[in-house]
């Protein structure tokens, strides 16, 4: 049997949304982390939306502009894990490692996708 396939892509952004929901409720009680939790919770949550957006685009051009937004998303939630990572927002600082890892693999598939898009696209 063929070794399993991997969750689609919406699936997976759906977890990571869920997971970013979790831990934006993990959160230290003070106003920096607050502010960051709001942050994050809007950056971690948009992909989503706007992959949905991305399977309905109009034109190529749209379809890669919902990509990039994606991506856009992605790399600032990336960062924000970061700082609250190492401002010591989390009790276990370390537990954000899964999270920071799969925020850098759909940063890395959104990349992928945005390349292989424009390369395949034809003058609209």
């Amino acid at each position: 049997m063929n070794a399993p396939q991997r969750q689609d892509l919406e699936t997976r952004l759906v977890d990571y949304g869920a997971r970013i929901v979790r831990l934006c409720r993990h959160l230290e009680t003070s106003k920096a982390a607050a502010h960051v939790a709001g942050q994050l919770l809007r950056s971690g949550t948009a992909p989503l939306a706007h992959h949905g957006e991305a399977q309905d685009a109009e034109s190529r051009r749209d379809f890669i502009h919902k990509l990039k937004l994606s991506l856009k998303e992605l790399r600032e939630s990336y960062r924000w894990l970061l700082l609250i990572q190492r401002a010591g927002m989390l009790r276990k600082p370390a537990a954000l490692d899964p999270l920071i890892a799969e925020t850098d693999e759909l940063i890395r598939i959104f990349v992928t996708s945005t390349k292989t898009a424009q390369r395949n696209g034809t003058s609209e």
